[in-house]
Parts: structure tokens; sequence; C-alpha cells
């Protein structure tokens, strides 16, 4: 079989209003099915996503779209590499008490999405973490839209590797205990770029 033509999709940011088509007919929009798959941003998952889009808009870089399983979560234009962590107090399911606060950290091979490959090295590949903390803790008045119930934590991925070296996890409090910097939505160009240039 030739493998000329399965390189990479060039993927350009879609509207919503693209039509969903059976025999021609249009059945739905796109706007649809986005509505029907992704309202829930409570989810890890959804959370998650809007978690890395927030960061990318205050870091400037939402003029592409997300790739999914890339080696970092975000490249901006000043090539900072960026990996984004999300956690939250309350879930979408019924709870018996809130969430314990932990994030990942772990170390991982790379996959390139660009040429499908995967690199055994075994290591964080980001310039900078931003730990994002849904820290709402009022289910009535839960709303991830409201970047007043997020908190955002940035450290310089040296601080990981130098003293969490093989650490899978971090919680809330040992996280705080590496000092890292600690911004509202409004300040967070400006820590991420202290981290990344290593002023910090």
């Amino acid at each position: 079989m030739d493998n000329a033509g399965l390189g990479p999709l060039v993927i350009t940011r879609r509207s919503g209003n693209e039509p969903i088509r059976a025999n021609g007919e249009t059945v739905s929009r796109l706007a649809e099915f986005w509505s029907w798959a992704c309202s829930d941003l409570a989810n890890n998952t959804m959370r998650g996503v809007l978690a890395e889009y927030l960061v990318a808009t205050a870091l400037g870089a939402t003029a592409a779209t997300r790739t999914e399983w890339d080696t970092v979560d975000i490249r901006t234009p000043e090539e900072w590499r960026v990996e984004v962590k999300s956690a939250a107090y309350l879930q979408s399911w019924a709870q018996s008490q809130l969430s314990k606060i932990s994030f990942s950290i772990a170390p991982a091979s790379g996959w390139d999405a660009r040429t499908g490959t995967t690199s055994a090295d075994v290591l964080r590949r980001s310039d900078v973490y931003v730990f994002c903390l849904l820290h709402h803790q009022d289910k009535q008045t839960l709303d991830p839209l409201d970047l007043s119930q997020w908190t955002f934590y940035v450290l310089p991925t040296r601080l990981l590797d130098e003293r969490c070296p093989n650490q899978r996890t971090i919680r809330l409090s040992s996280l705080e205990r590496l000092d890292p910097l600690k911004t509202d939505f409004t300040g967070l160009q400006k820590t991420v770029a202290t981290c990344a240039e290593g002023r910090r």
C-alpha cells in the first residue's frame, strides 16, 4: 500500500455552522454536535480541554487548533512549551464529599503528531507547567466559564524535575510547598512568561 497520502491531516478551524448530511440533506449542524457532546464542562475530560483553552487564550496561542496527544499541550508564539493540568473540588456526578486535589506530573514518552512516531525517552518535555484549579465549592453556582472560579499555579518544569524527578502525581499541598506562582486568569500571561524566561 502506498503511504504517500497518510501524513497528518491539515485541520482548519470550523465555525459550527457546517452541515451534517445524509443523502445530500442537512440533518443537523456541527454546533449541535458540539452542544450535545461538550456541554458538561465539569467532567474531567471536558474540564481539562477547557483548561487548556483558557491557558492558550491567555497566552495568545489559539490561532490554530488543539492537537490531541501532542508532546506538550500548548506551544506559544514565543515558542514556550506549556503543559496544562486541571483539577476541581466538584464533579458532574453525585458526591459524598469534595474531591481531593491532585495533578498528574508523570514523565512520559513523547508522541509526535506530525510524524506519528514515539520517542522512547521518558521525561517532561515542557518549559512550564500550569496547574488549573477550579476552586469553586458550591455545586449550585458552579460555572467553569466564570474565570473568577479558577486559580492558576505556575511552575518551571525544571523545578519539578529537580524536586519530584520520578513522581507521577502531586497533591495541592505538596505543590504549594514548591512555591509556585499563583495567579488569576488576568495575570496568567505575565506569570507564565516569568517562569518560561527563567526569572523564577
